[in-house]
C-alpha cells in the first residue's frame, strides 16, 4: 500500500513500538526534511469538477424513457412488495433494496404499481419512477469523486487521479446502470468505499489503536457490509481487503522486522481488532438488514411458496394459516411435488418395454407429473391396519404413518420396486397393481412412510402446510420428479421415481386439496389461528439456504447472456429496452476505448511484474536502476493492491454456473480503471525523490527508543513530484480521456 502523508502525527497515550517496516513496506514518517508539497487547490478543484460532471451525465434526461426499462422489472417490483409489506422471494441480500423502498417511502409512494412487463409506462400508472431513478443516479455519481479519493489518498499524482475517475465518469456502461433501477449503483460505491477506507486504515498502521486507526478500521467494516449486503459477489470484495489483512498480519509477525518485533500479545490484539472490524461488524450489519426486511414483510406473498410451511405460518393472511385442513384415512386427496408443481398422476397406458437405451421397464401402468388440475390426479390414502368397517372415518393421518396409495380412476395401488426407472438407471420405477396383487404377494412393495419435514412424532398430516417426504417402507427410496419431460410415449409429461438420496430437499410434496369433501362439511369450517412465531435465525438460515440453492438454479439459457472472457473486451451487450415504433433501444455497453485501454494496462502490469523478476532472477534491478529507490515497493504494493482487486472481483466468474451478464464486470472494470492510473503514472514518473530517514527502533517491552534507523522512504505523490514536470502523465491522461469521451 501507499504511504500517507507526512502530516499525520501519533496521538498521545499509552505507548507502542513503532517498527520500521521492512522495504516492501514503507513507513509514513520522515525525520528529514522533504520537499515543499504543492499546494492541494488542484486536486480539490478536480474532484469538484469531476463531480459535477458525474452528477450532469447520470441526471441528465434521466426521466427517459418513462417505461420499464431490463431489471427494473424486478427490483422496481420488490421496492413496491416493501411499501405494500408483502413477503416475496430474490436471490439477492435486502440492503439495495431496501434502499428503493426507503426513498419511495420518503415521497409518499404506496407501492399500487408491481413493473411487470418491460415497456409498461410510468405515466399511465402515475408512478414517481423519477426519484426511484435518482437514488441510484445519486451512488453512482458519488462514485466517481470516491475512485478519485482512492487514487489520491493511495498517494498518486494528479493525472492518475483524474485519469482512474474519468474512466468511471464517462463510461457508457456505469452511466446505464447509474441512471436505472438496479443494484449495480450501490454495489460499486459500497466496493469503492470498502477500498477507499481501508486505504485510509492501512495509512495509519503506524499509529495502532488510536481513535483515526479504529474510525477508519470500522468504516471499512461498514462498508464491507454494504457490499455483501447488496449482492453476494460482495464477497470477492472481502477477497480483496482480506487478502491485504492477512498480509499485513503476517508482516507485523515477524520477529526480524526492522522496527523490532511485536509480543504475541501485542499481535493478537492487531488480529483481534482486524477480525472484529472486518469480520463481526460486517456480519452483524449484514444481519441487521435481513432483521429488517422479516419485520417489514410480514403479509403473505408471491414469496410464500419458496419458504416451508412453518415459515409461511408467520404471515398474516397466510393460506396456511386460513385454509389447511387435517387429512383423514380414507379421503381423496390430490398430491403436488413442492418445486415442480406437478400432481402425481397415473393412467392406463404403460411404461414401454424397452426403452431406447436398451434397457426393460416392468411395462406396468405410467405413474407420472401432470401440472394440470385432472381426475386421474386423485389417490385415495389407505391405512396398512384396516379400520372397523363400521368406523371408516375420523381417524387422521400423522407424521410417521405407514400408508398405501389407492389411484381412483384406475383402481390400482401405488408401488415402487427395484427396477431402473426411465430416465434414471439408479432410480427406482414407480408404477401401480392391481388390488389383489396389492393386498397378496406385492403388499409390502406398496408400502410408504410418509415423513412431514420438520414435524414433531405423530403430528397431525394437513393440506398445504404440511411438507412430507414419501419414503418406501422396503427399499428407502423418497418419490421425487424433476423436470425434464418424458417421451410421446407418456404425453411429454413428468418421470415419477424412487430417489436414493431421501435426504435431498427436492424429494418435498404437500397435499394440495382433499377431493372427497363434500360443500358444507364441517371440517371445511374455517378455524381461527394465531400468526405462528420463529426465531430470527430460524428464518435467516432458512432464507440463506433458498437463496442460495435458487441462484445456483440460474442455469438456463439467456439470449444476452455472455461469458466472462469477454467481459473486459466488450464482445457482447445488453439490450435493455426498445421501443419499435420509433426504433429507440437503450443498449448496455461500456466505452469500447476505455475498455480495451484499461485491459491493456491489466496485461501490462502482468508484464512488467514478470519482466521485472524475471531480470531480478538474472542479477539485474531494471525497475529501481530506472524508477529510483522505492519504484518496486510502490508497484508491487500500491498496484498490486488494485490489480488483486480487479483479479477478485472478475477471475471467480469464470467458476460460476449461473448466467452472466456484462453488468457482473462493473466492480471489476472500476477496479482496472484505477490499475490504468496507477500503471500511466509509473510509465511517465521516470525520477521519483525518494527521502533518506531517520526512525527510532522500539523496544517492544518497554516502549522506549533504543536505537535510530535510517531508511529510504518512498513518499507521497505531491512531495514526489514537487520538482518534476507532469505534462507527459496529463498529455497520456487528456488523450486517454478524449478518445473515451
Amino acid at each position: 500500500m501507499s504511504s500517507p502523508s507526512p502530516s499525520l502525527r501519533k496521538r498521545g497515550g499509552k505507548k507502542e513500538s513503532t517498527p520500521v517496516p521492512a522495504d516492501n513496506f514503507p513507513s509514513p514518517f520522515s525525520s528529514t526534511k522533504a520537499p515543499r508539497p504543492q499546494s492541494e487547490w488542484s486536486y480539490w478543484l478536480a474532484i469538484a469538477v469531476l463531480t459535477v460532471l458525474a452528477f450532469i451525465t447520470r441526471f441528465y434526461k434521466i426521466s427517459y424513457p418513462n417505461e420499464v426499462v431490463f431489471d427494473e422489472v424486478h427490483f422496481g417490483k420488490f421496492a413496491s412488495y416493501y411499501l405494500q409489506r408483502t413477503y416475496f422471494f430474490d436471490v439477492h441480500p435486502p440492503f439495495g433494496k431496501l434502499l428503493f423502498a426507503f426513498v419511495g417511502w420518503l415521497i409518499g409512494y404506496d407501492g399500487h404499481f408491481l413493473f411487470d412487463n418491460i415497456g409498461d409506462s410510468y405515466i399511465d400508472h402515475k408512478v414517481p419512477y423519477v426519484a426511484l431513478r435518482a437514488m441510484p443516479a445519486t451512488l453512482g455519481a458519488l462514485t466517481v469523486p470516491v475512485v478519485f479519493l482512492i487514487m489520491w489518498e493511495s498517494g498518486y499524482s494528479l493525472p492518475a487521479c483524474v485519469l482512474s475517475a474519468g474512466l468511471v465518469l464517462f463510461d457508457n456502461a456505469h452511466i446505464g446502470e447509474d441512471r436505472l433501477i438496479l443494484l449495480d449503483a450501490s454495489l460499486v460505491l459500497a466496493m469503492a468505499l470498502s477500498v477507499l477506507c481501508y486505504v485510509r486504515f492501512y495509512k495509519l498502521r503506524h499509529q495502532p489503536f488510536g481513535r483515526k486507526w479504529w474510525k477508519w478500521l470500522l468504516l471499512t467494516g461498514v462498508s464491507l457490509s454494504c457490499v455483501i449486503s447488496t449482492k453476494y459477489v460482495g464477497v470477492f470484495t472481502f477477497v480483496t481487503i482480506g487478502s491485504a489483512v492477512l498480509v499485513d498480519l503476517w508482516n507485523l509477525l515477524d520477529i526480524r522486522r526492522p522496527g523490532g518485533s511485536l509480543s504475541m500479545f501485542r499481535w493478537s490484539q492487531h488480529f483481534a481488532a482486524r477480525a472484529f472490524g472486518l469480520v463481526v461488524v460486517p456480519f452483524f450489519f449484514y444481519l441487521f438488514w435481513f432483521q429488517v426486511h422479516f419485520t417489514i414483510l410480514n403479509r403473505s406473498g408471491p414469496g410464500d411458496d419458496f419458504m416451508t410451511p412453518e415459515f409461511q405460518e408467520t404471515l398474516s393472511d397466510n393460506a396456511l394459516t386460513a385454509d389447511s385442513i387435517g387429512i383423514q384415512y380414507y379421503d381423496s386427496i390430490t398430491i403436488k411435488h413442492k418445486d415442480t408443481k406437478v400432481f402425481l398422476h397415473s393412467h392406463l397406458e404403460t411404461y414401454p418395454l424397452r426403452y431406447d437405451d436398451g434397457r426393460i421397464s416392468s411395462q406396468g401402468q405410467q405413474v407420472t407429473g401432470y401440472p394440470y388440475n385432472d381426475t386421474n390426479n386423485h389417490w385415495q390414502i389407505i391405512p396398512t391396519v384396516p379400520f372397523d368397517v363400521t368406523d371408516t372415518t375420523g381417524h387422521p393421518v400423522r407424521n410417521g404413518d405407514v400408508v398405501q396409495l389407492r389411484h381412483l380412476g384406475t383402481d390400482t395401488m401405488l408401488l415402487t420396486h427395484d427396477v431402473a426407472s426411465p430416465y434414471y438407471p439408479t432410480n427406482q420405477e414407480f408404477t401401480t397393481v392391481s388390488q389383489e396383487l396389492a393386498n397378496g404377494e406385492r403388499h409390502n412393495d406398496t408400502l410408504f412412510e410418509i415423513k412431514i419435514e420438520n414435524a414433531k412424532p405423530q403430528q397431525e398430516f394437513r393440506t398445504l402446510s404440511s411438507h412430507f417426504k414419501l419414503v418406501h417402507v422396503p427399499t428407502r427410496v423418497a418419490m421425487w420428479t424433476h423436470t425434464t419431460p418424458l417421451p410421446e410415449w407418456a404425453f411429454k409429461q413428468a418421470e415419477i421415481n424412487g430417489n436414493k438420496n431421501i435426504l435431498q430437499t427436492s424429494n418435498l410434496w404437500f397435499i394440495e386439496s382433499i377431493e372427497s369433501l363434500e360443500e358444507g362439511s364441517p371440517r371445511l369450517s374455517k378455524e381461527e389461528r394465531q400468526v405462528k412465531h420463529l426465531s430470527f435465525f430460524r428464518k435467516y438460515i432458512e432464507l440463506q439456504r433458498a437463496m442460495f440453492h435458487h441462484n445456483n438454479a440460474l442455469t438456463s439459457s439467456h439470449p444476452y447472456a455472455s461469458e466472462p472472457f469477454q467481459w473486459p473486451f466488450l464482445l457482447r451487450g445488453v439490450s435493455f429496452w426498445t421501443k419499435n415504433d420509433t426504433r429507440e433501444q437503450i443498449y448496455f455497453l461500456g466505452n469500447p476505448i476505455g475498455w480495451w485501454i484499461a485491459s491493456s494496462l491489466l496485461a501490462v502490469f502482468a508484464g512488467v511484474i514478470g519482466a521485472d523478476q524475471l531480470s531480478l532472477r538474472r542479477g539485474v534491478d531494471a525497475v529501481e536502476e530506472i524508477w529510483g529507490v522505492g519504484a518496486r515497493s510502490r508497484l508491487y504494493n500500491s498496484t498490486g493492491f488494485l490489480f488483486l482487486c480487479w483479479a477478485a472481483h472478475y477471475f471467480p466468474f469464470w467458476l460460476m454456473g449461473r448466467q452472466r451478464f456484462l453488468h457482473h464486470y462493473l466492480p471489476a472494470h472500476l477496479a482496472s480503471a484505477l490499475v490504468a492510473g496507477a500503471l500511466i503514472e509509473f510509465i511517465f514518473n521516470l525520477e521519483p525523490i525518494s527521502i533518506v530517514k531517520s526512525v527510532p527502533l522500539e523496544d517492544d517491552s518497554t516502549g522506549k527508543s533504543k536505537a535510530t534507523v535510517r531508511i529510504t522512504h518512498f513518499v507521497t505523490a505531491s512531495e514526489r513530484l514537487g520538482r518534476k514536470s507532469l505534462i507527459a502523465g496529463w498529455a497520456a491522461t487528456l488523450v486517454i480521456l478524449a478518445l473515451y469521451s
